[in-house]
């Protein structure tokens, strides 16, 4: 219908996908942005959910033509990224900002507007949503991790053992799937109690408690030895650290200088560590 509402989102699948379930009830058009797969808050925070996309997909797009207002509901998450007046100067549409989830957008164009729908909550299955996301999307860098692991696993007295590759690379394999639980699913788990503000250093606290636990589980088995084990806790504190700071986007915890600025600090002492983790771990070859 031409006078229906014109809601906007981002191109990240799980974002549209989301609005487009919770639009079962009412008529209404949907106008999606080019942010490069990336969700609606970080999309605003890099400037991709911003005020020049936004006017530009209004003129592409001929919405003009399409419906008889000049009205557009906009995510309130995306608002550090759109400047309101400049849109209704270039595209001549009105920005209008909708709920935080799109779960109450039917209550909303119905007219209510609670303050319960402008306030942000990061719950334990709020927390938890994206945890299988993160899983799927670090799948094919762990598997390229788990070749070039096995391989250095084998380097040591002998240049090159089949053996030590093999019993050597199932203890980094552990160490690989430890940080990897740590990073992704214990630190959105445990936010609220891990120590510290910054995600790279929750990630690394718990990173590193599970890798000592891990290590000392593993303790007594062959080809393990105080500087291998050593490697290991490294590498699974630095996998650990660099995971869980994913999540510095998706929660209300951080602003978009604070997640540049945490990861110019945070990404070369993660490098850091791992090269010293794999130094220590070839080293324990020998």
């Amino acid at each position: 219908k031409a006078d229906a509402p014109v809601l906007v989102t981002a191109n990240y699948k799980l974002s549209f996908d989301q609005l487009r379930g919770c639009l079962l009830h009412t008529d209404a058009w949907v106008l999606v942005l080019d942010t490069r797969g990336i969700n609606v808050w970080c999309a605003a925070g890099k400037g991709t959910f911003g005020t020049q996309e936004l006017v530009r997909r209004v003129l592409a797009t001929g919405l003009d033509k399409v419906v008889t207002h000049r009205r557009l509901i906009l995510p309130q998450l995306g608002a550090t990224g759109v400047r309101a007046r400049e849109v209704k100067k270039g595209c001549g549409f009105e920005v209008i900002w909708g709920p935080v989830r799109a779960a109450d957008i039917e209550p909303f164009l119905a007219g209510e507007h609670p303050q319960a729908m402008r306030r942000v909550t990061f719950t334990l299955a709020e927390r938890l949503v994206l945890v299988p996301v993160e899983f799927y999307l670090v799948r094919k860098t762990f598997l390229w991790a788990l070749l070039a692991v096995f391989i250095l696993s084998g380097i040591g007295g002998t240049v090159f053992s089949l053996s030590a590759a093999w019993h050597r690379g199932l203890q980094a394999l552990a160490m690989c799937l430890t940080g990897m639980v740590a990073g992704i699913l214990l630190v959105p788990a445990l936010l609220p109690w891990l120590p510290g503000r910054a995600f790279a250093v929750k990630g690394a606290v718990i990173g590193a408690a599970c890798s000592l636990l891990s290590v000392f589980m593993m303790s007594g088995q062959p080809w393990l030895g105080f500087i291998s084990g050593t490697g290991l806790v490294l590498f699974g504190t630095a996998v650990s650290s660099y995971l869980g700071m994913n999540f510095t986007g998706s929660t209300p915890f951080t602003s978009p200088s604070g997640v540049e600025k945490e990861m110019r600090k945070a990404i070369p002492l993660q490098l850091a560590t791992l090269l010293l983790a794999l130094v220590c771990w070839i080293a324990g070859g020998f």
